[in-house]
């Protein structure tokens, strides 16, 4: 190995030892975000030990001229290393899975047909149940659903292009039309979206700022993730990402 070259590992391997030091805190926020969705019983300290070691991979892996924060990028490589995780030790059933994918296929279909926002009248009556039933969906969906706007792609198992929505969210074009998306949502949704992805606050703080039930949050929650992932979807399928 010629001098350049040593030079050059030595001082690549410094700046990830830098990043990695200096975003530690940013797997305890985001291990601590993800914990408030899970089974009682879960220990925190695993998802930080998980979530160190995305860390870690992001700040080996990281190349600072293709235009994404470094903060960005490790955010998305912690939240994946953290959810493979998760799915490994089969948290999220496959029927649940499946029913996000159903919900998401049906809020597409309605919203092609009717040209706006469908209702939650509209969404259960294209899945042929009742708006209790719908209701129920909306919680049985959510533990999946509170990941899915940056971490979809590394928390299902793609069983086709179709369900791979989010895997560029890295990249400028897709933050543009997300942006879009959310903005295009109901005015209670993008509200919900606003206050858990931005602000940092959980389901039930969400619904004390909003005096609803935990529970209607988390309905409102699971229903504007669903919506983004159809919208999504449909962009890629196009080819607009």
């Amino acid at each position: 190995m010629n001098n350049a070259a040593k030079s050059y590992e030595l001082e690549s391997g410094s700046t990830a030892d830098s990043l990695f030091e200096d975003h530690l805190s940013l797997v305890k926020i985001i291990a601590h975000h993800i914990s408030v969705r899970l089974p009682p019983g879960k220990c925190i300290d695993d998802l930080i030990q998980v979530g160190m070691i995305g860390l870690l991979e992001a700040a080996r892996t990281y190349v600072p001229n293709l235009g994404a924060e470094f903060k960005s990028y490790a955010s998305i490589r912690i939240r994946g290393a953290i959810l493979d995780e998760l799915r490994r030790e089969t948290w999220m059933p496959r029927s649940v899975q499946h029913k996000s994918r159903e919900l998401s296929a049906a809020i597409l279909n309605v919203e092609n047909r009717i040209g706006r926002s469908a209702t939650d009248r509209e969404i259960a009556e294209e899945l042929n149940i009742s708006l209790q039933e719908y209701a129920g969906v909306l919680e049985s969906v959510a533990t999946c659903t509170v990941f899915s706007l940056d971490d979809e792609s590394n928390f299902t198992e793609p069983e086709n292009s179709e369900d791979v929505p989010f895997n560029n969210i890295q990249t400028a074009s897709t933050k543009a039309k997300l942006a879009e998306v959310i903005g295009r949502l109901p005015k209670q949704e993008k509200l919900v979206v606003a206050l858990y992805y931005d602000y940092g606050l959980n389901l039930r703080e969400i619904g004390e700022v909003l005096e609803v039930s935990e529970s209607r949050v988390c309905q409102i929650h699971s229903q504007a993730t669903s919506r983004l992932r159809s919208r999504m979807r449909e962009w890629i399928k196009n080819g607009e990402l």
